[in-house]
Protein backbone atom coordinates (compact mmCIF):
# COMPACT_ATOMS: atom_id res chain seq x y z
CA UNK A 1 0.00 0.00 0.00
CA UNK A 2 1.21 3.38 -1.01
CA UNK A 3 1.42 6.45 1.54
CA UNK A 4 1.24 10.10 0.38
CA UNK A 5 3.47 12.22 2.14
CA UNK A 6 1.90 14.68 3.98
CA UNK A 7 2.30 18.38 2.96
CA UNK A 8 5.07 20.46 3.96
CA UNK A 9 3.48 23.72 4.05
CA UNK A 10 -0.33 24.99 4.85
CA UNK A 11 -1.42 25.02 0.99
CA UNK A 12 0.11 21.33 0.73
CA UNK A 13 -4.00 19.74 1.02
CA UNK A 14 -6.02 18.94 -1.70
CA UNK A 15 -6.72 23.09 -2.20
CA UNK A 16 -3.33 23.30 -2.96
CA UNK A 17 -4.35 23.00 -6.45
CA UNK A 18 -6.12 25.93 -6.64
CA UNK A 19 -5.46 28.53 -3.35
CA UNK A 20 -5.20 31.39 -3.46
CA UNK A 21 -2.44 33.19 -2.32
CA UNK A 22 -2.50 37.42 -1.58
CA UNK A 23 1.07 36.86 -1.04
CA UNK A 24 1.61 36.21 -4.22
CA UNK A 25 -0.59 38.44 -5.77
CA UNK A 26 1.40 41.39 -3.53
CA UNK A 27 4.46 40.24 -5.48
CA UNK A 28 3.28 40.31 -9.01
CA UNK A 29 2.57 43.98 -8.27
CA UNK A 30 5.83 44.58 -7.20
CA UNK A 31 7.28 42.68 -10.46
CA UNK A 32 4.87 44.67 -12.32
CA UNK A 33 6.46 48.13 -10.92
CA UNK A 34 9.88 47.26 -11.29
CA UNK A 35 9.58 46.64 -15.18
CA UNK A 36 8.09 50.11 -15.20
CA UNK A 37 10.99 51.31 -13.47
CA UNK A 38 13.68 49.63 -15.69
CA UNK A 39 12.25 50.74 -18.65
CA UNK A 40 11.85 54.59 -17.75
CA UNK A 41 15.92 54.14 -16.51
CA UNK A 42 16.37 53.08 -20.38
CA UNK A 43 13.95 55.96 -21.47
CA UNK A 44 15.11 58.94 -19.64
CA UNK A 45 19.02 57.55 -19.82
CA UNK A 46 19.33 57.46 -16.20
CA UNK A 47 22.86 55.71 -15.90
CA UNK A 48 24.80 57.56 -13.21
CA UNK A 49 25.93 56.79 -11.12
CA UNK A 50 27.36 53.68 -12.91
CA UNK A 51 25.96 51.44 -9.93
CA UNK A 52 22.56 53.35 -9.62
CA UNK A 53 22.13 52.69 -13.32
CA UNK A 54 22.83 48.96 -13.39
CA UNK A 55 20.59 48.46 -10.73
CA UNK A 56 17.96 50.19 -12.21
CA UNK A 57 18.51 48.30 -15.58
CA UNK A 58 18.92 45.37 -13.98
CA UNK A 59 15.36 45.29 -12.66
CA UNK A 60 14.44 43.93 -15.86
CA UNK A 61 14.55 40.46 -13.95
CA UNK A 62 11.60 41.26 -12.63
CA UNK A 63 10.56 38.96 -15.73
CA UNK A 64 11.54 36.00 -13.99
CA UNK A 65 9.73 36.68 -10.80
CA UNK A 66 6.69 36.75 -13.26
CA UNK A 67 7.92 33.44 -15.34
CA UNK A 68 8.18 31.86 -11.78
CA UNK A 69 4.82 33.04 -10.38
CA UNK A 70 3.65 31.57 -14.06
CA UNK A 71 5.46 28.19 -13.34
CA UNK A 72 3.79 28.02 -9.35
CA UNK A 73 0.75 28.77 -10.22
CA UNK A 74 -0.02 26.40 -12.98
CA UNK A 75 1.89 23.75 -11.71
CA UNK A 76 0.43 23.60 -8.94
CA UNK A 77 -2.51 20.91 -9.98
CA UNK A 78 0.01 18.90 -11.55
CA UNK A 79 2.19 18.18 -8.44
CA UNK A 80 -0.73 17.75 -6.42
CA UNK A 81 -2.45 15.18 -8.55
CA UNK A 82 1.04 13.52 -8.79
CA UNK A 83 0.94 12.51 -5.05
CA UNK A 84 -2.72 11.89 -5.34
CA UNK A 85 -4.45 15.30 -3.88
CA UNK A 86 -6.71 16.51 -6.67
CA UNK A 87 -7.12 16.96 -10.12
CA UNK A 88 -5.59 19.62 -12.97
CA UNK A 89 -8.27 20.92 -15.10
CA UNK A 90 -9.14 19.55 -18.37
CA UNK A 91 -6.88 20.97 -21.08
CA UNK A 92 -9.10 22.64 -22.77
CA UNK A 93 -10.88 24.28 -19.90
CA UNK A 94 -6.88 26.10 -18.96
CA UNK A 95 -6.38 26.45 -22.19
CA UNK A 96 -9.36 28.96 -22.45
CA UNK A 97 -8.74 30.28 -19.29
CA UNK A 98 -5.09 31.30 -20.39
CA UNK A 99 -6.87 33.16 -23.51
CA UNK A 100 -9.26 34.50 -20.94
CA UNK A 101 -7.16 36.02 -18.80
CA UNK A 102 -3.95 36.79 -21.11
CA UNK A 103 -5.99 38.10 -24.92
CA UNK A 104 -8.81 40.82 -24.48
CA UNK A 105 -6.69 43.48 -22.75
CA UNK A 106 -4.03 42.33 -24.49
CA UNK A 107 -5.31 42.97 -28.05
CA UNK A 108 -7.17 46.00 -27.00
CA UNK A 109 -3.77 47.74 -26.09
CA UNK A 110 -1.60 46.30 -29.24
CA UNK A 111 -5.06 47.74 -31.34
CA UNK A 112 -4.90 51.05 -30.00
CA UNK A 113 -1.43 51.42 -29.94
CA UNK A 114 -0.89 50.44 -33.14
CA UNK A 115 -3.59 52.83 -34.58
CA UNK A 116 -2.97 56.15 -32.39
CA UNK A 117 0.69 55.79 -30.65
CA UNK A 118 2.45 58.39 -33.21
CA UNK A 119 5.65 55.88 -32.80
CA UNK A 120 3.42 52.98 -33.67
CA UNK A 121 1.26 54.07 -36.58
CA UNK A 122 1.42 53.05 -40.08
CA UNK A 123 2.53 49.38 -38.79
CA UNK A 124 2.60 47.00 -42.00
CA UNK A 125 0.37 44.27 -41.93
CA UNK A 126 2.90 41.55 -40.71
CA UNK A 127 3.48 43.89 -37.76
CA UNK A 128 -0.18 43.63 -36.92
CA UNK A 129 -0.60 39.50 -37.56
CA UNK A 130 2.64 39.12 -35.39
CA UNK A 131 1.58 41.36 -32.22
CA UNK A 132 -2.10 40.07 -32.26
CA UNK A 133 -0.88 36.36 -32.46
CA UNK A 134 2.13 37.21 -30.28
CA UNK A 135 4.53 35.56 -32.23
CA UNK A 136 6.66 38.66 -32.76
CA UNK A 137 10.01 37.32 -31.02
CA UNK A 138 9.58 34.99 -34.86
CA UNK A 139 9.01 37.83 -37.02
CA UNK A 140 11.93 40.06 -37.65
CA UNK A 141 11.59 43.74 -37.01
CA UNK A 142 7.81 43.50 -35.73
CA UNK A 143 8.66 45.07 -32.16
CA UNK A 144 6.39 48.25 -31.99
CA UNK A 145 6.54 51.98 -29.85
CA UNK A 146 4.51 51.41 -26.99
CA UNK A 147 4.77 47.34 -27.33
CA UNK A 148 8.59 45.85 -27.13
CA UNK A 149 8.05 44.57 -23.65
CA UNK A 150 5.37 42.26 -24.98
CA UNK A 151 8.17 39.84 -26.37
CA UNK A 152 8.11 38.89 -22.73
CA UNK A 153 4.17 38.00 -23.37
CA UNK A 154 5.24 36.13 -26.08
CA UNK A 155 7.64 33.64 -24.18
CA UNK A 156 5.10 33.29 -21.54
CA UNK A 157 2.03 32.09 -23.81
CA UNK A 158 4.40 29.53 -25.23
CA UNK A 159 4.96 28.29 -21.71
CA UNK A 160 1.47 28.37 -21.44
CA UNK A 161 0.96 26.30 -24.63
CA UNK A 162 3.14 23.42 -23.60
CA UNK A 163 2.41 23.17 -20.19
CA UNK A 164 0.06 20.61 -20.30
CA UNK A 165 2.41 18.61 -22.88
CA UNK A 166 4.83 18.51 -19.58
CA UNK A 167 2.39 17.46 -17.11
CA UNK A 168 1.57 14.33 -19.58
CA UNK A 169 5.34 13.55 -19.74
CA UNK A 170 5.78 13.65 -16.26
CA UNK A 171 2.35 11.98 -15.69
CA UNK A 172 4.26 8.45 -15.18
CA UNK A 173 6.23 10.23 -12.39
CA UNK A 174 3.53 9.63 -9.69
CA UNK A 175 3.23 8.34 -5.79
CA UNK A 176 6.65 6.86 -4.33
CA UNK A 177 8.18 8.29 -7.80
CA UNK A 178 7.36 11.47 -7.38
CA UNK A 179 10.12 12.11 -5.72
CA UNK A 180 12.00 12.62 -8.76
CA UNK A 181 10.29 15.15 -10.23
CA UNK A 182 11.54 18.34 -8.79
CA UNK A 183 15.77 16.69 -9.47
CA UNK A 184 14.39 16.11 -12.97
CA UNK A 185 13.13 20.03 -13.63
CA UNK A 186 16.37 21.26 -12.40
CA UNK A 187 18.32 18.91 -14.83
CA UNK A 188 16.41 20.16 -17.55
CA UNK A 189 16.90 23.90 -16.21
CA UNK A 190 20.60 22.92 -15.72
CA UNK A 191 20.55 21.90 -19.36
CA UNK A 192 18.80 25.32 -20.88
CA UNK A 193 21.41 27.30 -19.18
CA UNK A 194 23.40 26.47 -22.81
CA UNK A 195 21.01 27.67 -24.64
CA UNK A 196 22.87 30.56 -25.60
CA UNK A 197 25.55 28.68 -27.05
CA UNK A 198 23.64 26.90 -29.78
CA UNK A 199 24.37 27.80 -32.72
CA UNK A 200 20.67 28.64 -34.55
CA UNK A 201 20.36 30.47 -37.85
CA UNK A 202 17.82 32.93 -36.64
CA UNK A 203 16.88 35.82 -39.05
CA UNK A 204 18.24 39.06 -39.00
CA UNK A 205 16.86 41.27 -36.17
CA UNK A 206 15.61 38.10 -34.76
CA UNK A 207 17.47 36.51 -31.46
CA UNK A 208 16.48 33.05 -30.65
CA UNK A 209 17.73 33.94 -26.88
CA UNK A 210 14.05 35.61 -26.87
CA UNK A 211 12.39 32.16 -26.97
CA UNK A 212 11.34 29.86 -24.83
CA UNK A 213 13.98 27.74 -24.13
CA UNK A 214 16.44 30.28 -22.71
CA UNK A 215 13.46 30.96 -19.57
CA UNK A 216 13.32 27.44 -18.74
CA UNK A 217 14.92 27.92 -15.44
CA UNK A 218 12.69 31.04 -14.39
CA UNK A 219 9.60 28.94 -15.35
CA UNK A 220 10.99 25.66 -13.61
CA UNK A 221 11.97 28.27 -10.16
CA UNK A 222 8.09 28.33 -9.82
CA UNK A 223 7.19 24.15 -10.71
CA UNK A 224 9.92 23.35 -8.27
CA UNK A 225 8.52 25.36 -5.12
CA UNK A 226 4.83 23.78 -6.54
CA UNK A 227 6.77 20.18 -6.09
CA UNK A 228 8.24 21.46 -2.67
CA UNK A 229 4.90 22.26 -1.43
CA UNK A 230 3.48 19.40 -1.46
CA UNK A 231 6.45 17.07 -0.56
CA UNK A 232 7.56 15.88 2.72
CA UNK A 233 9.32 18.48 5.11
CA UNK A 234 13.00 17.97 4.83
CA UNK A 235 16.11 20.96 4.78
CA UNK A 236 15.13 22.28 1.66
CA UNK A 237 11.65 23.29 3.35
CA UNK A 238 12.51 25.04 6.51
CA UNK A 239 15.74 26.90 4.81
CA UNK A 240 13.08 28.13 2.01
CA UNK A 241 10.81 29.30 4.67
CA UNK A 242 13.49 30.88 6.78
CA UNK A 243 13.19 35.15 5.38
CA UNK A 244 16.25 36.17 6.50
CA UNK A 245 18.64 33.52 4.32
CA UNK A 246 16.55 34.09 1.48
CA UNK A 247 16.65 37.46 1.59
CA UNK A 248 20.35 37.38 1.81
CA UNK A 249 20.64 35.23 -1.04
CA UNK A 250 17.99 37.36 -2.96
CA UNK A 251 20.61 40.50 -2.89
CA UNK A 252 23.43 38.51 -3.11
CA UNK A 253 21.96 37.11 -6.11
CA UNK A 254 20.55 40.37 -7.37
CA UNK A 255 24.17 42.21 -6.76
CA UNK A 256 26.10 39.71 -8.79
CA UNK A 257 23.45 40.26 -11.86
CA UNK A 258 24.39 43.92 -11.10
CA UNK A 259 27.80 43.38 -12.21
CA UNK A 260 29.50 42.68 -15.74
CA UNK A 261 29.11 39.18 -14.73
CA UNK A 262 25.28 38.91 -16.46
CA UNK A 263 26.20 41.19 -18.73
CA UNK A 264 26.73 44.81 -20.03
CA UNK A 265 24.30 47.61 -18.83
CA UNK A 266 21.25 48.65 -21.73
CA UNK A 267 20.24 46.78 -24.64
CA UNK A 268 24.00 45.83 -25.78
CA UNK A 269 23.52 42.24 -26.53
CA UNK A 270 25.55 39.62 -23.52
CA UNK A 271 28.11 37.07 -23.79
CA UNK A 272 26.41 33.48 -24.28
CA UNK A 273 28.07 33.24 -21.02
CA UNK A 274 26.67 35.97 -19.54
CA UNK A 275 23.92 35.45 -20.51
CA UNK A 276 23.44 31.94 -18.67
CA UNK A 277 25.30 33.60 -15.67
CA UNK A 278 22.24 36.61 -15.74
CA UNK A 279 19.37 33.07 -16.45
CA UNK A 280 20.90 31.31 -13.44
CA UNK A 281 20.63 34.51 -10.86
CA UNK A 282 17.04 35.42 -12.00
CA UNK A 283 16.59 31.67 -11.21
CA UNK A 284 17.65 31.90 -7.73
CA UNK A 285 16.82 35.75 -6.88
CA UNK A 286 13.40 34.26 -7.87
CA UNK A 287 13.54 31.32 -5.89
CA UNK A 288 14.56 33.30 -2.73
CA UNK A 289 11.46 35.67 -2.96
CA UNK A 290 8.78 33.62 -2.93
CA UNK A 291 10.05 30.47 -1.80
CA UNK A 292 9.37 32.24 2.44
CA UNK A 293 6.00 33.29 1.12
CA UNK A 294 4.46 29.27 -0.43
CA UNK A 295 6.92 27.30 1.72
CA UNK A 296 6.28 29.44 5.30
CA UNK A 297 3.68 31.38 6.55
CA UNK A 298 2.76 33.23 3.51
CA UNK A 299 2.48 36.41 5.49
CA UNK A 300 3.62 39.67 4.32
CA UNK A 301 2.12 42.93 5.42
CA UNK A 302 3.21 45.05 2.81
CA UNK A 303 2.25 42.79 -0.17
CA UNK A 304 -1.09 41.61 1.50
CA UNK A 305 -2.15 45.10 2.43
CA UNK A 306 -4.83 46.77 0.40
CA UNK A 307 -2.83 48.77 -1.69
CA UNK A 308 -0.36 45.72 -2.45
CA UNK A 309 -3.62 43.59 -3.45
CA UNK A 310 -4.63 46.02 -5.35
CA UNK A 311 -1.68 46.97 -7.31
CA UNK A 312 -1.29 43.10 -7.72
CA UNK A 313 -4.69 42.74 -9.42
CA UNK A 314 -3.92 45.53 -11.74
CA UNK A 315 -0.47 44.05 -12.44
CA UNK A 316 -1.36 42.86 -15.56
CA UNK A 317 -2.34 45.66 -16.65
CA UNK A 318 -0.01 47.38 -15.82
CA UNK A 319 2.33 45.76 -17.68
CA UNK A 320 0.45 45.44 -20.84
CA UNK A 321 -0.10 49.63 -21.20
CA UNK A 322 3.01 51.16 -19.27
CA UNK A 323 5.25 51.66 -22.56
CA UNK A 324 2.07 53.01 -23.97
CA UNK A 325 1.47 55.34 -21.25
CA UNK A 326 5.55 56.28 -20.93
CA UNK A 327 5.73 57.01 -24.75
CA UNK A 328 2.66 59.95 -24.16
CA UNK A 329 4.21 61.06 -21.25
CA UNK A 330 7.47 62.69 -23.04
CA UNK A 331 5.34 65.00 -25.95
CA UNK A 332 2.51 65.44 -23.39
CA UNK A 333 5.21 67.16 -21.25
CA UNK A 334 7.41 68.68 -23.21
CA UNK A 335 10.24 66.60 -21.81
CA UNK A 336 12.54 64.74 -24.36
CA UNK A 337 13.17 61.02 -24.25
CA UNK A 338 16.59 60.18 -23.46
CA UNK A 339 16.88 63.48 -21.61
CA UNK A 340 16.71 62.82 -17.92
CA UNK A 341 13.90 63.72 -15.27
CA UNK A 342 13.89 60.06 -14.18
CA UNK A 343 11.50 60.99 -10.79
CA UNK A 344 9.00 63.06 -12.51
CA UNK A 345 8.82 60.83 -15.79
CA UNK A 346 8.77 57.81 -13.51
CA UNK A 347 6.05 59.21 -11.08
CA UNK A 348 3.90 60.34 -14.13
CA UNK A 349 4.14 56.99 -15.85
CA UNK A 350 3.28 54.98 -12.76
CA UNK A 351 0.08 57.16 -11.98
CA UNK A 352 -1.11 56.97 -15.58
CA UNK A 353 -0.68 53.41 -15.48
CA UNK A 354 -1.94 52.63 -12.62
CA UNK A 355 -5.11 54.49 -13.56
CA UNK A 356 -5.26 52.94 -17.23
CA UNK A 357 -4.50 49.04 -15.31
CA UNK A 358 -7.25 49.51 -12.92
CA UNK A 359 -9.59 50.72 -15.83
CA UNK A 360 -9.00 47.77 -18.35
CA UNK A 361 -9.06 45.01 -15.34
CA UNK A 362 -12.63 46.66 -14.31
CA UNK A 363 -13.49 47.06 -18.29
CA UNK A 364 -12.40 44.45 -19.81
CA UNK A 365 -9.82 42.08 -18.20
CA UNK A 366 -12.51 40.90 -15.44
CA UNK A 367 -15.79 40.98 -17.34
CA UNK A 368 -14.06 38.56 -19.81
CA UNK A 369 -13.38 36.16 -17.02
CA UNK A 370 -17.03 36.30 -15.73
CA UNK A 371 -18.30 36.01 -19.19
CA UNK A 372 -16.55 32.69 -19.59
CA UNK A 373 -17.42 31.47 -16.20
CA UNK A 374 -21.03 32.36 -17.32
CA UNK A 375 -20.57 30.00 -20.04
CA UNK A 376 -18.77 27.16 -18.79
CA UNK A 377 -21.34 26.88 -16.02
CA UNK A 378 -24.06 26.93 -18.30
CA UNK A 379 -22.36 24.42 -20.61
CA UNK A 380 -21.78 22.29 -17.06
CA UNK A 381 -25.77 23.02 -15.71
CA UNK A 382 -26.92 21.52 -19.28
CA UNK A 383 -24.83 18.66 -19.24
CA UNK A 384 -26.17 17.43 -15.48
CA UNK A 385 -29.46 17.93 -16.59
CA UNK A 386 -29.12 16.46 -19.88
CA UNK A 387 -27.51 13.10 -17.85
CA UNK A 388 -30.49 13.39 -15.25
CA UNK A 389 -33.34 13.20 -18.19
CA UNK A 390 -31.63 10.60 -19.72
CA UNK A 391 -31.36 8.70 -15.75
CA UNK A 392 -27.28 8.28 -15.98
CA UNK A 393 -25.34 9.45 -13.23
CA UNK A 394 -23.22 11.90 -13.62
CA UNK A 395 -19.23 10.99 -12.37
CA UNK A 396 -16.70 13.59 -11.04
CA UNK A 397 -14.46 14.17 -14.05
CA UNK A 398 -10.43 13.17 -13.54
CA UNK A 399 -9.63 16.61 -14.72
CA UNK A 400 -12.10 18.29 -12.59
CA UNK A 401 -11.31 22.39 -13.28
CA UNK A 402 -9.88 23.63 -9.28
CA UNK A 403 -7.51 25.82 -10.08
CA UNK A 404 -8.51 29.56 -10.27
CA UNK A 405 -5.02 29.96 -12.06
CA UNK A 406 -2.74 32.80 -12.16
Amino acid sequence: MTTTAQPASRFGTPRAAGGFVPALEGMRGIAALGIVVTHVAFQTATTSPEWFGRILGRLDLAVALFFALSGFLLWRPHAAAARGLGAPRSVWRYWLSRATRILPAYWLCVTLVLLLLPGATGASTTTWLANLALVQVFVPLTLAEGLTQMWSLSVEVAFYVLLPFVAIALSGLRGRLARARVPLLLTVSAASLGWAFVPIAAPEHISHTNWLPAYIPWFAVGMVLAELVVSAPAFVHRLGAHRVAMGVLAAVAFGLACTPLAGPAGLAPAAPWQFAIKIALGAITSFALLAPLVLGEGRHRLLTSPAGLAIGRWSYGIFVWHLAVLASVFPLFQTPAFGGNFVFVLVVTLAGSIVVASASYALVEEPSRRAVDRLLNRRSVNRSTTARESGSVATPSATTDTTKGS
